[in-house]
């Protein structure tokens, strides 16, 4: 390989913040924190979530039962449709009266 052109990959620490848990894998990620590890120095990254905690990962993530938000919807549409025709025919009525 050409020297200079690649970027660092080493050994560093990515912190999962939202459970508190840290695993250690190679990468090229730069990091601006250090840990310190039985006895050996890391670069850290903190991560938001992390397949760890992820509630698609864990399992934890509920089926949000969408029939009942795509009825709600529908009433609410065919409800504005409704108030939308009537305001129509009305206007269509008080035009025709006009002549």
């Amino acid at each position: 390989m050409k020297s200079g052109i690649h970027p660092n990959y080493r050994e560093v620490a990515f912190t999962d913040m939202s459970i508190g848990q840290t695993f250690i894998i190679r990468s090229t990620a730069e990091a601006r924190d250090e840990i310190e590890i039985d006895g050996v120095t890391y670069p850290q990254v903190k991560l938001d979530t992390s397949s760890a905690s992820h509630p698609f990962y864990t399992g934890a993530q509920t089926r949000i039962v969408e029939a009942g938000r795509v009825e709600k919807f529908r009433q609410k549409f065919a409800a504005k449709t409704a108030a939308m025709n009537a305001s129509a025919e009305a206007a269509k009525t008080a035009k025709a009266k006009k002549k």
